[in-house]
């Protein structure tokens, strides 16, 4: 099937909302409808594709995207031509399992080498997440040489909460990978699972040396630990790594990850339980590292990405994360290490994924059967 880009012309239910609140803090904005015209991007459809999880681009402009039920497409967002890959595995893709993220690994234009996420079933009724790595063969339409890197410690008796997102370090030999902690809650605060936890992995997957809680006998890959859904992985200009997380019911985070700090779910968090019990807010002292930004009521943290100002300069430094069940993109400012709620714009459409492109502009994906791919460019 082949489609070129169309400009969007439906009307969006989009809004841009002053937010009051101190950074960081204070309730999640209501959506107010209004037109697509006063958003301050221009809008482009590119394509639609069945539950598109997550998407990478290739140097020569292409990408590589990935479907909820177990497809990796190879697209051209240019000429709309698309083609799916053989040779991925098989994946659950019931509830919130499936095929997940991607990425390239930082030797691609030579070695053709990806990484990518998804969620397998194990013994029973059990799965787990599985970060992978592959070569890419444009020519067959293949990915020949899937290997299994890493698989998240236990599988458990759940569909939900797998995260599986993949940030690749500046220094381009180390995968940072979210396990979530699969609504068994227990494990977040466990030092002998990975689940509930930011590790980090040497290229072939191997827990990597001089990880900061190895010596205090946790499981060796572990980087920082007391996280929930982990849905949002990304370095900025600096360095520095930032997460995007579910909450309970309220509570969603964006969170500066420092190794070796605990992250408190599930016995801190500025949300509640689902039954309305209350967990407490975290407080100094409590030896929980605090959100840099957090919403109450949740926004169902999609993803996150990390903008330099390229074709946005006002935009230089700043995280942008999707909702889900919040239907929005929402800007997050960044001064060093403080982050501050700045721009949020409803979208009308559970986002998915958001991805910075070669020349800055944002791409998101659009969480639905016939899910949207759109491209949002300076008016």
């Amino acid at each position: 099937m082949t489609a070129r880009p169309i400009a969007l012309t439906c009307t969006l239910a989009l809004t841009i909302l002053p937010l009051a609140a101190a950074p960081g803090q204070g309730p999640t904005p209501p959506a107010r409808p209004t037109a697509a015209s006063d958003l301050p991007f221009t809008v482009t459809q590119i394509a639609n594709f069945d539950f598109p999880w997550s998407m990478a681009f290739l140097p020569d402009g292409r990408m590589l995207l990935t479907q909820k039920k177990g497809a990796m497409i190879l697209f051209d967002p240019r000429s709309g031509e698309r083609r799916t890959l053989t040779g991925t595995p098989e994946v659950v893709s019931t509830n919130q399992g499936g095929l997940m993220d991607v990425a390239l690994a930082p030797d691609f234009a030579r070695s053709r080498k990806i990484y990518f996420s998804y969620s397998e079933a194990g013994e029973g009724k059990t799965s787990g997440v599985v970060l992978a790595s592959a070569v890419l063969d444009e020519a067959a339409g293949a990915l020949p040489h899937v290997r299994v890197l890493f698989r998240s410690q236990p599988f458990v008796e759940r569909a939900s909460s797998y995260s599986g997102r993949i940030a690749l370090a500046p220094d381009g030999k180390h995968i940072f990978f979210t396990n979530g902690e699969r609504v068994q809650i227990a494990h977040a605060q466990d030092p002998r699972t990975t689940l509930g936890k930011v590790l980090r992995l040497d290229l072939d997957g191997r827990p990597a040396r001089g990880n900061p809680l190895a010596r205090r006998s946790f499981h060796p890959a572990i980087w920082t630990y007391g996280h929930r859904n982990l849905t949002g992985l990304a370095f900025d200009s600096r360095g520095r790594l930032w997460e995007a997380e579910m909450g309970p019911a309220g509570g969603d985070e964006v969170n500066l990850i420092r190794p070796g700090r605990n992250f408190g779910w599930p016995l801190a968090s500025n949300g509640t339980n689902y039954d309305g019990s209350d967990i407490p807010d975290p407080r100094s002292g409590d030896g929980f590292e605090p959100p840099s930004v957090y919403w109450t009521p949740s926004l169902s943290r999609g993803s996150l990405a990390y903008h330099d100002g390229r074709l946005f300069p006002a935009w230089k430094d700043s995280l942008f994360v999707t909702g889900l069940s919040g239907m929005a993109l929402v800007r997050i400012a960044l001064d060093g290490e403080t982050a501050a709620k700045a721009d949020h714009w409803p979208m009308g459409m559970r986002l998915r994924n958001v991805r910075i492109g070669p020349d800055g502009a944002i791409w998101l994906l659009e969480d639905a059967g016939k899910g949207r791919m759109l491209q949002l460019t300076p008016k």
